[in-house]
């Protein structure tokens, strides 16, 4: 567990992007995904929004996937497990860089065929708690023709992530632009993101 969390510390403080190929085990990978598609199959996914509670807005020519929030309540046992392994990497974050991470949200994040975000940044102007954006892949046999990749966006440096299963991306909310390009494939994640009050 902790080769999967210091792989995302060392490549963020190399280049501003933390990648762990392997931060979600293929099991647990897999029945993530599971219960994103069975969420789906029964419509509880909705459409995302722009902004905050404060702030928000609906706009498909900006941002196109659905969501659905993940929280303990639900008491899903796979989904406690992912929030376990959340628990120990900010744990382990605080006690390795001083990060101050006191909370966290996560949703799981489905784009279907089309689908895609244009370029943003993810702390909002009106509140700076998101400190750290994580997103975890569930797409299995991703290849390139499928399109989704994330893309940041840095001085000179464009950066474009494959959305395979199990890597896991990290990086300051406040700091990198960045996009989802369009999908020809169903493109499956959980994105969240590191919070101080």
């Amino acid at each position: 567990m902790e080769e999967g969390f210091e792989d995302l510390i060392a490549s963020y403080i190399e280049n501003k992007v933390g990648i762990s190929e392997y931060f979600l085990s293929p099991e647990l990978a897999n029945h993530l995904k599971q219960n994103l598609l069975d969420l789906n199959q029964k419509s509880l996914l909705m459409a995302a929004g722009i902004g905050n509670s404060e702030k928000l807005s609906y706009d498909g020519a900006i941002r196109s996937d659905s969501i659905y929030w993940l929280d303990k309540k639900h008491n899903n046992v796979f989904e406690n497990a992912f929030f376990d392994q959340i628990d120990a990497f900010i744990i382990y974050l605080n006690e390795s860089c001083y990060a101050g991470i006191t909370g966290y949200e996560f949703h799981y994040s489905l784009y279907d065929k089309g689908d895609f975000y244009l370029k943003h940044l993810d702390q909002f102007k009106n509140n700076p708690s998101r400190k750290y954006s994580m997103i975890s892949y569930l797409n299995s046999n991703w290849k390139e023709s499928d399109g989704g990749e994330l893309m940041i966006h840095q001085e000179n440096n464009n950066q474009k992530i494959s959305p395979t299963q199990g890597k896991t991306v990290f990086f300051k909310s406040n700091e990198l632009v960045h996009e989802v390009l369009v999908t020809q494939n169903a493109r499956m994640s959980i994105t969240g993101w590191l919070k101080s009050d």
